[in-house]
């Protein structure tokens, strides 16, 4: 068992992958000398060379476009975005090409590259630096999203994601890159597959459903209400889409009532698609409305304001407490 980051995580799953597939190649802005904004590909250009951990221009279109070509060509390109807010120069390749790609060629094309995108808030940036836009590429049908929130994940998930014959975008919770846990690196395969919903915390009387950065802060919650006697059950969806509807759909039929939690803007976002898709096939077993707690519909705030912003422990309980009151 090793000891890894959220960030070191996705530095060995990538070096794993690089190791087992010499077609695996990364590619983005600082990847390579500098190891990344985040560090999380130090050390991979010393290793495997220029030729596949490649410093490109500040392009994220030409990233994006270059790794299509890539991927056509038998390549497995992982590119990673600098920043959440950096995506929109790619935003056209990504579901104009990227996502239609295999339907286009009536399923004769494949496109194997994964888009790694460092998301949301929480450590205090600058404008354009810390967005969750998930919502916009969960709505462009032919993209697989996963979200980690923790090591054992970052490590499994991005060598699932490379070895994906379709596009992956792999989304990453800057503020847990240095949250640590053990992660066993000598087994042989993943202990779940890579769109599996996991049942973080058991409980019974009401299911938290989130991912990436607020699954900690979920657990937190169910930690804090389990002293005043309620039992908080909190799952990890880690693959947006496809989704696990089967653990949560058993979760919600469980407890009755579910609140869905994500940073990004309640207006819009997919936390409206799991309530739609719950309502539906739970309808009968459900003691009360499926609640929403998430970001306001504003633009993201200045980093003072961003913990006004983004969804706390006291918001998710609130949320419970709304739950219950029905």
């Amino acid at each position: 068992m090793t000891r890894l980051t959220l960030a070191k995580g996705i530095t060995a799953g990538l070096r794993r992958a690089m190791e087992n597939d010499p077609k695996v190649l990364v590619m983005g802005e600082d990847v390579g000398r500098l190891g990344g904004v985040f560090r999380v590909t130090e050390g991979l250009q010393k290793d495997f060379g220029e030729d596949r951990v490649i410093d490109a221009p500040l392009a994220e279109s030409g990233i994006v476009g270059t790794a299509i070509g890539l991927a056509l060509r038998g390549y497995r390109p992982v590119v990673e975005i600098q920043f959440d807010g950096f995506i929109y120069p790619a935003f056209d390749h990504i579901t104009s090409q990227v996502a239609k790609m295999y339907a286009r060629s009536l399923g004769h094309t494949k496109l194997p590259m994964v888009i790694r995108v460092p998301c949301g808030g929480g450590i205090g940036a600058v404008e354009h630096h810390s967005e969750s836009n998930e919502a916009y590429f969960l709505h462009s049908a032919g993209l697989k999203i996963v979200s980690c929130s923790n090591a054992e994940d970052s490590y499994w998930m991005i060598q699932q994601a490379i070895e994906t014959d379709d596009p992956v975008m792999f989304f990453e919770p800057k503020r847990r890159y240095h949250e640590r846990m053990e992660v066993d690196e000598s087994a042989a395969s993943a202990p779940r597959s890579l769109y599996e919903a996991v049942v973080a915390r058991e409980g019974s009387h009401v299911t938290l459903a989130c991912w990436g950065p607020m699954v900690k802060t979920c657990l937190q919650a169910a930690e804090a209400a389990a002293g005043d006697g309620i039992s908080l059950e909190v799952i990890d969806l880690r693959g947006l889409n496809p989704l696990d509807t089967a653990t949560l759909f058993a979760s919600v039929r469980k407890t009755g009532r579910l609140v869905v939690v994500h940073e990004a803007s309640s207006f819009m976002g997919f936390g409206a698609e799991i309530a739609a898709q719950v309502m539906n096939d739970c309808f009968y077993h459900l003691e009360a409305p499926v609640l929403r707690v998430a970001g306001y519909s504003i633009p993201y705030p200045a980093s003072k304001l961003e913990e006004e912003f983004l969804p706390d422990l006291d918001r998710v309980l609130d949320g419970v407490d709304r739950a219950l009151a029905y």
